[in-house]
């Protein structure tokens, strides 16, 4: 509308494209929840990844601590990674010749050693193999 009061509508475009409300499903809230949550993750950074505000993601922890969302067993599955402790030698080496050194991993009772070169796919489905042989 170009806003004069003369009543007839002279032109009318109409935009199409998504809209600035989604939808999502509990399963995607609380997965994006979940996210926020772990160690290192910042609420306003996983926000503006999904789309979303951050107060909605804040509503969405409060749901899952309070037992209304449910992380799907698909999330739960996925290999969350932790904080890496250098011990005894290793420690006193400079940084990049201990990663060069290689890595190991202990999944249960697997242990999984690669070198610093390992693809990081192929990594990522060996530890979700072990997790699942172990459970």
């Amino acid at each position: 509308m170009d806003g004069s009061s003369g009543g007839d509508v002279s032109r009318l475009e109409v935009i199409e494209g998504p809209t600035g409300r989604r939808r999502r499903t509990k399963a995607e809230r609380a997965r994006i929840a979940a996210e926020s949550l772990v160690p290192g993750a910042s609420v306003t950074d996983v926000a503006r990844r999904h789309g979303t505000t951050r107060w909605q993601v804040y509503d969405w922890r409060k749901k899952l601590r309070t037992g209304q969302f449910v992380v799907p067993e698909s999330v739960v599955a996925l290999p969350m990674f932790a904080e890496l402790i250098a011990e005894g030698a290793a420690a006193e080496m400079p940084a990049e010749t201990a990663v060069t050194t290689g890595l190991e991993i202990v999944v249960g009772d697997v242990v999984i050693r690669v070198g610093s070169d390992t693809d990081e796919v192929l990594l990522t489905r060996v530890i979700r193999a072990a997790r699942a042989a172990a459970s």
